[in-house]
């Protein structure tokens, strides 16, 4: 008899939750669920760590794959991790899964038709990696699943589609940063019965909001659950009291559209009957019964739990189709960068106002419009009220934040508050919206005085500013301050609270890019085609609030999408919009996509999403670069684009260029009257100038920053951008690798130096120490000599 260990497929009812080495932590919590509760759990099969195993040493790709990771030098550069994650993932699609292993898959399904007595029935491919749902780490999410498929063909392919996924970028770079070997993960999968979905949605053995363990709560939503996870769709949201079941407090949204299954395999998206959108997705009863299941499922498990559910619209039947252990509460960290549901991109403001007393708060709203009413008024509650006078004290005292509808900032309650400090936002109505009239008694509200802005729910965790790490609290370093500001470059916004604390005069460059890697994935035209422009906004906006908030009031400067057509490409749905260029890095990137009629509708996107992280969220530390800018006239219609987008140059908000094109330094004089600064991108500059190819091998040995050339177009840039005002940085690698290139920035009086997070304390140690030396040259007059051939 075979043994387990060496099968390619096992059935949920012979798996336990001890067997993620065998099938993965989908696959091993499912086989739990069936075998050892009675939680009604749709059956099904799991493909096997074994199975994996064969296919990559009968392909031969397990060599392979080790040789294209190993070529992975920067795993924060985007463009090699996608490079090289996409060539592993076709070599994986492509290959042909050996005969016995596809026999074995086939034989399953039909197995499993048998027993559900459906000819090919529809089941749900999950991917299910022997490296997930840890109760120490959270890599679900990683990989793909793939809703609706039948067929015994198309479910091999899925199988062979989800190990592709294991090499996914965003995978790919988790393993690396939780320091977990890639060659210790295979890749299983789930093959289970589809529930034929009315509505789904998530639920938790605790409120993740505030860690409290005697709650329940459930989100759930119309169809199938996919579109709570992308955030879609704002789900009905319910809080359950643990030990007696109740519902204790509920908002049910509306959910406009849901995702559906095909009849004949796959999904479509439809527009939810206006009669039915306001409407609760779950009965109370229905709740109840998924909260019972959480309670349980919990109790089984010992830790608290992350579930998934269905509820079939056939039968009116609840299903449980995922459990795992929750791990941001259980580890007391932030919940792990793949987990959306606690991610700020799904809460937009509920209200706008004067920001008079700084703070963060959250509370119940209690709406009072009569000062005769305030002994109603209890302790912690939100004070929401049309404008107060010295008759509110009492009421204000005891107030966790207040919110007026009128006022300004020397109002009654804005120099109240600030005297009581207390968190207070002022004249609602003036912003848009009257807090009266837009808040009620009872709603639990976040108040976040310091951008001005209130959102729904206790969002004080997510907003809070976290605290530097023990080890970094031990040791008290001292940093000179400087005249040339040191900035930080940033990928990845979930990486923005580790790098808060670093001396860091702001962020000097942060790649939009890298919010489209790994957290939209798909073309911004084909977001816009499937009537999706709105995900584009909201996840560029979240992610980049994450970083303002991080580094506020520090400036942030956020440059533009600047992707190759072949990056944009590799994006979902992108071949159908990219021309294929032989030489993309000269072709269709930066200003010059902005304004083509092609691409203008998703830059708008892009404007959009600056307006709202700097109008409704209130973070006014943001600022903008426009990349690969071609001639002054390209410029100009940028900019129109953006004032006709409401965006303007302002005291508080500045628009900067890259100058990485000689075209830039020559015209600086012209180029100067629609920004307020440049930033030198010294790779690009020094490939332009040079004529030398910065991503061919061949002539990577003529390829130096330090070249005269390059320092002379830079010493010139800074002559003419210093004559009318206007500020230069530089954001490129040359003063990370080369602190006398620093030292030759500094002399040539260099505005700003941004480097990567791990150079900005020796960078900032390097400036102080350059910034003295001339000093002392000049003071002394006896300086080393410098070179003096710069001029032109």
């Amino acid at each position: 008899m075979v043994k387990r260990e060496q099968k390619d497929v096992l059935w949920f009812d012979e798996l336990r939750r001890q067997d993620v080495d065998l099938v993965g932590g989908k696959s091993a919590s499912l086989g739990e669920l069936t075998s050892a509760t009675d939680i009604p759990v749709p059956y099904g099969f799991a493909t096997t760590a074994h199975a994996y195993r064969r296919f990559m040493e009968a392909t031969g790709l397990n060599q392979r794959v080790n040789q294209l990771l190993a070529e992975i030098k920067d795993y924060e550069n985007t463009d090699e991790l996608h490079t090289v994650c996409s060539q592993i993932r076709s070599l994986i699609i492509n290959a042909t899964m050996p005969e016995e292993l596809a026999m074995a898959i086939t034989t399953a399904y039909e197995q499993l038709a048998e027993k559900m007595d459906q000819p090919d029935p529809f089941v749900a491919v999950r991917s299910s990696a022997t490296a997930e749902d840890l109760p120490n780490a959270s890599f679900a999410g990683q990989q793909e699943t793939y809703l609706n498929v039948s067929g015994a063909a198309l479910v091999v392919k899925k199988v062979q589609e989800c190990y592709a996924s294991l090499f996914t970028d965003r995978a790919t770079y988790y393993r690396h940063k939780q320091h977990f070997p890639h060659e210790k993960v295979a890749l299983c999968a789930a093959i289970q019965m589809m529930v034929f979905s009315k509505a789904a949605g998530i639920m938790f053995s605790l409120n993740v909001a505030d860690g409290n363990d005697q709650q329940i709560v459930v989100d759930a939503i119309w169809g199938l659950g996919e579109y709570i996870v992308l955030g879609k769709v704002t789900p009905d949201h319910y809080v359950i009291n643990k030990p007696d079941l109740a519902i204790i407090d509920r908002a049910i949204t509306n959910k406009p559209v849901e995702l559906l299954q095909k009849p004949g395999g796959g999904t479509y998206e439809q527009t939810v009957p206006a009669a039915l959108a306001d409407q609760p997705a779950l009965s109370d009863d229905q709740v109840k019964e998924l909260a019972g299941y959480a309670k349980r499922i919990e109790q089984h498990y010992g830790c608290h739990m992350d579930m998934e559910f269905a509820l079939d619209g056939p039968t009116g039947r609840l299903w449980l189709v995922q459990a795992r252990p929750e791990t941001a509460w259980s580890n007391q960290q932030p919940a792990a960068p793949a987990e959306e549901n606690n991610s700020l991109e799904d809460h937009r403001p509920v209200l706008k106002g004067l920001p008079a007393s700084p703070g963060l708060a959250s509370g119940r709203a209690h709406v009072i419009a009569d000062p005769a009413d305030i002994d109603s008024f209890k302790s912690g509650e939100v004070l929401v009220t049309q404008m107060t006078s010295p008759d509110w004290v009492p009421a204000m005292k005891k107030a966790a934040a207040i919110v007026t509808d009128n006022g300004g900032m020397t109002c009654h309650a804005a120099i109240v508050s600030r005297e009581m400090q207390i968190p207070c936002l002022v004249g609602t109505a003036s912003c848009g919206q009257a807090a009266m009239a837009t808040l009620h008694d009872g709603d639990q509200v976040t108040v976040d005085a310091r951008n001005g802005v209130v959102y729904a729910g206790d969002l004080t965790k997510q907003l809070a500013p976290k605290e530097a790490a023990p080890a970094e609290q031990a040791v008290a370093e001292y940093f000179a301050p400087t005249a040339t500001q040191v900035m930080m470059n940033l990928g990845d916004p979930d990486l923005a609270q580790r790098y808060a604390a670093l001396p860091a005069d702001g962020i000097g460059l942060m790649r939009e890019e890298f919010i489209w890697t790994t957290a939209i994935h798909e073309h911004p035209l084909a977001l816009i085609k499937a009537g999706q422009p709105q995900k584009v906004v909201d996840r560029l906006a979240g992610g980049i609030a994450k970083v303002a908030r991080a580094m506020a009031p520090r400036p942030l400067t956020l440059r533009f999408s600047d992707f190759k057509s072949g990056e944009y490409r590799h994006l979902t749905g992108g071949e159908e919009f990219e021309p294929h260029e032989p030489a993309d890095l000269l072709g269709w990137r930066g200003a010059s996509r902005y304004y083509d009629p092609h691409f203008v509708e998703a830059f708008k996107l892009e404007l959009a999403a600056v307006k709202r992280v700097r109008n409704e969220m209130g973070l006014r530390n943001v600022n903008v670069m426009i990349p690969f800018v071609r001639t002054v006239a390209e410029l100009a219609r940028v900019t129109q684009l953006m004032n006709q987008a409401g965006l303007h140059r302002s005291a508080d908000f500045k628009v900067y260029m890259m100058a990485e094109i000689p075209a830039n330094i020559i015209l600086a004089d012209q180029f100067n009257q629609y920004v307020d600064g440049y930033s030198i991108g010294s790779n690009d500059l020094t490939m332009l100038v040079l004529g030398c190819d910065r991503n061919n091998d061949t002539v990577s040995a003529l390829f130096d920053e330090r070249n005269l050339a390059v320092k002379r177009a830079i010493s010139h840039l800074i002559t003419v951008a210093h004559r009318d005002g206007r500020t230069v940085s530089i954001c490129g690698q040359a003063p990370s690798e080369y602190p006398d290139f620093t030292n030759f920035l500094i002399r040539n009086g260099i505005d700003c130096v941004s480097v990567n997070p791990d150079m900005v304390k020796e960078t900032k140690r390097n400036v102080a120490h350059f910034e003295q030396r001339l000093l002392l040259d000049q003071a002394t007059g006896r300086g080393r000599t410098v070179d003096n051939d710069l001029a032109w």
